[in-house]
């Protein structure tokens, strides 16, 4: 595999050791073995997306980076400014979501996918709101919208079939 990502796991002496888990076993479309141990990466998901809506997307970092005014370019900082305060506005629903299937339990694979999809979407609908101006174009904005918050979507109804496999009917 191409890509690795590292992952720390119990060994038999109780120590914690370092393996490679390759991506396409970590997001799930390769087939495991019952007995693998794929990392949950939900709680990196979380931090690289504080950093990104608070930080990278933020107007004053922007700003900052490009040694701009606010006042030479304020269409730019506008939409800069809607997709920081988007950014941190989709943040709360993303770690719903994730905090969800990490409580119940769903099989890592699907939290490590829909994180690393969300992830792509977030980072492309910033690119496209701040960078995109023309009318047709920045309608792509609106579609990874909605495949981030699809992917939210997703997490949410796979936490509610593992949550919901566990109830009992209730007798009367």
């Amino acid at each position: 595999m191409l890509f690795q990502l590292p992952s720390a796991v119990n060994s038999t002496d109780g120590h914690l050791s370092l393996t490679r888990v390759s991506l396409k076993t970590t997001l799930g479309p390769r087939a495991v073995s019952a007995t693998s141990n794929i990392p949950n990466r939900a709680p990196a998901y979380l931090c690289f997306h504080f950093i990104f809506a608070y930080g990278v997307l933020s107007s004053r970092t922007l700003k900052q980076w490009s040694g701009i005014d606010h006042k030479e370019s304020p269409r730019y900082d506008l939409r800069n400014e809607s997709a920081y305060a988007d950014a941190v506005e989709n943040y709360a629903f993303f770690v719903g979501a994730i905090s969800s299937v990490t409580f119940a339990a769903v099989e890592r694979e699907y939290v490590n996918r829909a994180g690393f999809v969300y992830t792509v979407t977030r980072a492309a609908y910033g690119l496209v709101y701040i960078l995109i101006d023309h009318p047709l174009w920045s309608q792509i904005r609106g579609v990874t919208w909605w495949i981030g918050n699809g992917s939210c979507l997703y997490l949410l109804w796979k936490a509610s079939g593992k949550l919901n496999r566990c109830l009992v009917p209730a007798v009367f």
